[in-house]
């Protein structure tokens, strides 16, 4: 298909049609968080059990996002997200009218197989429609929803859990679905359909190491790691099916996921520096609500408005992006991203109890900032120098890479700040003694003494803040760091050559 067929209005219904969907793809992966609370009583399920409402649609989407291109083949790409388009909708309605727990895992489990296609097959259908010299525009286009909508998700969520009810949260997607479902039909173009030898063993490697990976990133912490035998085990399997798929894989021709593709530098390595950061940028958005409401008080519309100024500035920088890839070395803008980013990180780990939310909403801004200058270039690059017909099953992969690094995120920040809350506990109240003029001072502040039966609640409420604060900080470094890791691999890509590898249209 060449780009150059499609009028520029026409582009634009393209567009609209396939970013709606892919929005509210990744908005279903943060928009339900906030409702679980409310859901328990509606379901009869307990706190352990409710997150089985994320876990379902996490593990199933995860294992359908690396067969995007073997389905794109099998139906063609008008076909599948008709498809996609027809039974997240569906499946969307049953989670919102569901009655128990177990309906309403079930129906989410449906609901990631369906969606799993969304966000690549966006991507890739963006990737050939608009012309190489506005392959930015696409990707800044493509970066704005997928990186903007988990940043506004949990305010959404809350609102409409509170204005409405939490089915509500289900029930916004059916509109759009429709909408989309009538555009796919006007707009979207069919591909040819290649049917191909389906690799049952290599799918059912892929789905038990995929999914139980999952299980274990989501369920870790909860269970206390390695120290349950649930854990282990699953750990176990999934790295055995994962190990022996790569290896069968580059040697067997048939394989159902490409693992070929990975021989090319610039979709390894972006594929790589993406996963590492949505480790960070998303842990850190799990984090930063929960020590918001949590640690410093603020009301639930409040941390609302308080983080939407780094969604906003995401969307000015990627718009910039549009702008400047055609004329910067697309390695420099990754490395410009970076800066930003690792700059309003590190803005994090000088938060203080004390502090006041515009320096909040500072941080998060020049963070929010760098994550527009990154994420365009990366998506850009990552598909550029792959041949034409590896663009949709790149598209997944490279997908992929961004909800994996989303699951290790907060499964590894949640568990530092866990670890850590309970060391600075340890620590600082090793301090408190009756001779401690830190003790003596705290006091006399608080116009207390230590036979007063007040003194042992507060004294615990404080030491549970401090430490829990201090937590939080080492889960900022961490990030910080781990972003300062990334910057060697901006050395290891080559600039593509604009005449071959921006030019994905066939």
């Amino acid at each position: 298909m060449n780009t150059k067929d499609y009028s520029s209005s026409i582009k634009w219904f393209i567009t609209i049609t396939v970013m709606s969907v892919a929005v509210i793809e990744v908005l279903d992966m943060t928009i339900v968080n906030v409702a679980l609370p409310n859901m328990m009583g509606a379901l009869g399920a307990s706190s352990d059990q409710i997150t089985w409402v994320l876990t379902s649609y996490i593990v199933s989407s995860a294992i359908c996002m690396p067969l995007t291109g073997f389905l794109v083949n099998q139906f063609g790409r008008r076909r599948l997200l008709i498809i996609s388009v027809v039974g997240f909708l569906i499946t969307s309605a049953l989670c919102g009218m569901s009655i128990s727990l177990s309906q309403i895992i079930f129906f989410r489990i449906l609901q990631g197989i369906f969606g799993a296609t969304l966000v690549p097959m966006s991507q890739y259908i963006l990737r050939d429609t608009f012309p190489q010299e506005e392959q930015g525009k696409a990707m800044a286009i493509w970066g704005i929803g997928i990186m903007c909508g988990p940043v506004f998700g949990p305010t959404l969520g809350g609102y409409i859990t509170e204005s409405l009810n939490w089915r509500w949260i289900f029930y916004i997607n059916v509109p759009v679905c429709i909408m989309a479902f009538f555009m796919t039909l006007k707009f979207i173009k069919e591909t040819p359909i290649k049917k191909e030898f389906v690799d049952w063993f290599g799918l059912a490697l892929l789905a038990i190491g995929i999914g139980a990976l999952q299980i274990v990133l989501d369920q870790g912490n909860q269970d206390n790691w390695f120290q349950s035998n649930f854990i282990v085990i699953l750990s176990l399997l999934s790295a055995y099916c994962l190990i022996f798929f790569i290896v069968r894989g580059l040697s067997y021709s048939k394989n159902i996921v490409n693992i070929r593709l990975f021989s090319d530098m610039n979709f390894t390595a972006a594929t790589i520096m993406l996963t590492f950061y949505c480790i960070t940028v998303f842990g850190l958005l799990t984090l930063l609500p929960i020590m918001l409401e949590n640690i410093l008080g603020y009301p639930v519309d409040t941390t609302g408005w308080v983080m939407a100024p780094r969604g906003i500035t995401c969307a000015i920088s990627m718009a910039i992006m549009a702008r400047l890839i055609n004329k910067v070395d697309i390695r420099l803008l990754i490395a410009s991203g970076l800066i930003f980013t690792v700059l309003g990180t590190y803005m994090m780990t000088q938060f203080s109890l004390n502090m006041t939310e515009y320096y909040v909403i500072a941080s998060g801004a020049v963070q929010g900032f760098g994550m527009g200058l990154f994420f365009v270039p990366i998506s850009t690059i990552a598909l550029a120098t792959l041949p034409s017909n590896a663009t949709a099953e790149g598209s997944g992969l490279f997908s992929f890479g961004r909800s994996l690094g989303s699951s290790i995120g907060i499964s590894l920040f949640s568990t530092v700040l866990t670890q850590e809350s309970q060391i600075n506990w340890s620590h600082l109240g090793g301090h408190i003694t009756s001779f401690s003029p830190a003790l003596q001072q705290w006091l006399t502040q608080q116009h207390l003494t230590l036979t007063n039966p007040l003194t042992p609640q507060l004294l615990g409420q404080t030491l549970w803040q401090q430490s829990t604060m201090v937590a939080f900080l080492d889960c900022y470094w961490l990030a910080t760091i781990l972003i300062l890791g990334m910057f060697p691999l901006v050395f290891l890509m080559r600039k593509p050559e604009h005449t071959t590898g921006l030019a994905l249209g066939h």
